[in-house]
Order: structure tokens, then C-alpha cells, then sequence
């Protein structure tokens, strides 16, 4: 249980204290956002930061465990969906944005066990899972201040702050969305050739013939 896994379990807790806050009475508002959505989204901005300093803490300490490679992707999804299913509960998000996620992590995930089964090998990120991620967590933290609802602004109804932060939410959402879809067909085509049975086959060929 060393500083890496600590921070990991602290940023599931936060997302526990995040679905808890909604049903804590707090009243009061900043320019028009709810002290309840501040709360929320700043909890959700300290939960990202430990999700980006345990994995350095680990590089950095070699303290990179079986336990931490296991649990930090787990409270990772478990951040991003839960904020996604809070903005769709209080209709401020699409449930077809949260779908595609859910559909795309079970797809990698899959593949990135059937790659260490198999192989041994890991599937590389691309480029757009980490643009799917950077824009993924800028635009939630946009999104739990925007009171208005995605794509709201195609309206002509909002003007001024309202107006940036739902243009900015949206646009960052859309692109977010966009990359996963990328990223996720990546993962298909660079790990296509686990699933062919004939290049399972000729893969252990090779092994029995260096074995004899």
C-alpha cells in the first residue's frame, strides 16, 4: 500500500463524496452556478490531478505494482462515467455520449487482456486515446459548471458567460466523443490479428518449432 495506490483509493473515495453531495442541502450560487456544482466539479478536478500524480509518483519511485496497474484504470473509468451519468441524471448530457464510453472501455479492455493472455504484448495508447483523454476531462469540468444542456446554445438563448462555457463544454464534449470512437477503432485494428485463429496457429508453430 505505498503513496501511488493511496492516492488511488483517496480518488474513488472522492467519486463516493461526489454522488453523496447532491443530497446535502447547500444553498447559494456564483454567478448563477450552484455551490453544489462547484463543490462536485472541484472535487472532480482534484480527483483528475491524483489520477495524473499517482502514475508519475509510481515512474518516478519504481513503485509501480500488480495491485496499482489493476485498480488505477478501474478508478479512472469510475470517475469519468460517474460524472457522465450525473450530468445525463440532471439533463444536462446526452445518454449517448456516456453509451459510446461504456462501449469503447469494455471493447479496449477486452483487448487488453486477450493481448497480455496471449502474448504477453501491451497495445501502445494512440494519439487519440490521449487527445480522448485530455479533452474528455477538460470538457467534464466545463460540463459540471454549465448549467445548461449540451448543445444548448445552438438555441440563440444563452448570452455571455453562459454562452462561452456551454460553446466550450459542447465543443470539447464533441471532440472528446470523436476521439474515443478513434482511439477505440485504433485498438481494433492494431489488435485484430489476436482474434484470427489462423495467426494464433502460426504463432505457435513458432514457438514449437524453436522449442524442438
Amino acid at each position: 500500500m505505498n503513496l501511488p495506490n493511496k492516492l488511488t483509493i483517496f480518488r474513488i473515495i472522492l467519486v463516493i463524496i461526489m454522488v453523496i453531495i447532491p443530497f446535502i442541502p447547500v444553498s447559494g450560487d456564483l454567478f448563477g452556478i450552484p455551490f453544489t456544482w462547484l463543490i462536485i466539479d472541484a472535487i472532480f478536478i482534484i480527483a483528475s490531478i491524483t489520477d495524473k500524480l499517482d502514475g508519475y509518483i509510481a515512474r518516478s519511485r519504481d513503485e509501480i505494482t500488480t495491485f496499482g496497474k489493476f485498480l488505477d484504470p478501474i478508478a479512472d473509468k469510475i470517475l469519468v462515467l460517474t460524472a457522465m451519468i450525473m450530468l445525463v441524471e440532471a439533463n444536462r448530457l446526452p445518454s449517448w455520449i456516456p453509451i459510446i464510453v461504456v462501449f469503447r472501455e469494455f471493447m479496449v479492455s477486452g483487448y487488453r487482456l486477450v493481448a497480455v493472455g496471449s502474448n504477453g504484448n501491451v497495445i501502445a495508447a494512440s494519439i487519440w486515446g490521449k487527445l480522448k483523454t485530455v479533452t474528455q476531462m477538460i470538457a467534464l469540468i466545463l460540463a459540471l459548471v454549465d448549467m445548461n444542456s449540451f448543445g444548448a446554445f445552438i438555441n440563440g438563448n444563452l448570452q455571455g458567460f453562459n454562452l462561452v462555457l456551454n460553446i466550450a463544454s459542447t465543443a470539447l464534449m464533441t471532440i472528446s466523443v470523436i476521439a474515443t470512437v478513434f482511439s477505440g477503432y485504433d485498438y481494433l485494428k492494431n489488435g485484430k490479428e489476436l482474434l484470427n485463429p489462423n495467426a494464433k496457429h502460426t504463432e505457435k508453430e513458432k514457438i514449437t518449432s524453436k522449442e524442438n
